[in-house]
């Protein structure tokens, strides 16, 4: 059996980690990674064909082979490696979690602290047990902070993040109903986003939240070493996209960012404040949040040439679903449609909530058009003939190309794919 030491002098002497070997860089380190579906332990044969210098395995065929490291559970190997990583690395790591805004927030972070400081950051969002692990992996010396997103669907899964990452600053951009079918309940929800913070205050780091947020403040109650979000007020737009104020000690800044959705100017204000944190020039701060532009299916504006799109079909859950519905009504625009996937992993919720958002799309006077896809909106049906169901957002297509001058909002969780309708848009 190796030790972790061992392990990590073959890591410094690797191209980095990879843990799929339909790409395998020259020379990198290759861990054998088993899902539901696959069992990489099977494929060390091809790494080494395909350019690795060294793997990880639990498969005892190749235990006498130098270049491999043997071990009965390569995932808890993994994480190992990427915590003895972080145990060497002497900057500060900024950590996020939350039921919404995590990547936005994440993104926006990383543009601000980029201005002055070369920043790594959680790639899209590989910000799970085995996500996470590879984003401190591919943290290099030359790197003077990171910022790391960490994702959850089941109690515990934080704690093992945060313990892994080790934040030095972090903060949770909120909580709500999601994952509740592993979660359990709200409270669940509520307990493991919390574990971010009991990692800080275990550790001395510092504590960003939103004030305004009453389960965030309770969150750190009795703790001093916290920080507030920096103050910011809304401005009217000319367009759908958010544009806000804030101060600094010397100066009142405007935005006017490429997002849309008012919720996002707690994304912006987060950014702002580990920003000012990290001794980012206020100016540069405001530069960066102004020229962020998403790509990324969340709160992008489109214009398709027929219609015109708001696409924020990431990830849904009730109360990302409902701010993007409250921001949508809101607009003054005439000829609106919905275009809303379902929401999954929502257990015992997937019935109330979905219908609770079917009886507000009925009370949108000004609402032209909706279409509702996946089984649990389908359900439903028979109760709002006025609305277009669909099982699966393939059958909506045709649906969608009848559709011309509208403003139009595409909601969902991902697993809908509602960014292939854009095409038809």
């Amino acid at each position: 059996m190796n030790t972790i030491e061992q392990l990590y002098q073959a890591f410094l002497k690797s191209s980095g980690v990879s843990t799929d070997t339909r790409n395998i860089p020259a020379g990198a380190l290759f861990i054998a990674l088993k899902g539901q579906n696959f069992d990489a332990n099977t494929m060390i044969d091809e790494a080494f064909q395909k350019g690795a210098a060294f793997a990880v395995t639990s498969n005892p065929q190749f235990a006498t082979d130098q270049r491999v490291f043997f071990t009965p559970d390569t995932l808890k190997t993994l994480q190992e490696l990427a915590a003895h990583h972080r145990a060497q690395l002497q900057i500060p790591v900024v950590g996020i979690t939350g039921t919404n805004g995590k990547t936005t927030t994440k993104e926006l972070i990383a543009a601000v602290l980029s201005t002055k400081l070369k920043t790594a950051a959680t790639k899209g969002n590989l910000n799970n047990h085995i996500g996470l692990p590879l984003t401190i992996l591919s943290i290099t010396p030359s790197d003077q902070i990171a910022v790391i997103e960490m994702g959850a669907s089941h109690p515990g899964e934080i704690a093992q993040l945060a313990a892994i990452a080790q934040p030095t600053i972090g903060l949770v951009t909120n909580v709500g109903l999601a994952h509740i079918q592993g979660f359990g309940s709200l409270q669940g929800v509520k307990d493991t986003k919390a574990a971010l913070y009991r990692q800080l205050i275990s550790t001395g780091g510092t504590a960003v939240y939103d004030p305004d947020n009453d389960d965030i403040v309770d969150m750190i109650a009795g703790y001093d070493n916290i920080v507030p979000y920096a103050a910011a007020k809304k401005l009217p737009s000319q367009n759908e996209t958010l544009s806000f104020e804030w101060a600094a000690p010397s100066n009142a800044y405007h935005v006017d960012t490429n997002l849309c959705g008012d919720y996002n100017i707690k994304n912006a204000q987060a950014a702002i404040t580990i920003g000012l944190l990290n001794g980012i020039d206020p100016a540069d701060i405001n530069s960066a949040i102004q020229n962020y532009i998403p790509t990324n299916g969340r709160s992008q504006a489109l214009q398709t040439g027929r219609n015109h799109l708001i696409v924020d079909a990431y990830n849904a859950n009730p109360s990302s679903m409902n701010a993007a519905i409250d921001n949508f009504q809101d607009r003054p625009n005439n000829a609106k449609c919905v275009i809303l996937g379902a929401m999954r992993e929502l257990g015992p919720e997937e019935d109330p909530q979905h219908l609770n958002i079917l009886n507000r799309l009925a009370a949108i006077n000004a609402l032209d058009t909706a279409i509702l896809i996946g089984p649990e909106f389908f359900k439903f049906k028979d109760r709002f003939p006025n609305f277009q169901f669909f099982l699966q957002t393939a059958d909506a297509e045709p649906a969608a190309r009848q559709l011309a001058g509208k403003y139009i909002l595409l909601k969902g969780s991902n697993s809908n794919h509602l960014d292939k309708l854009v095409a038809s848009l």
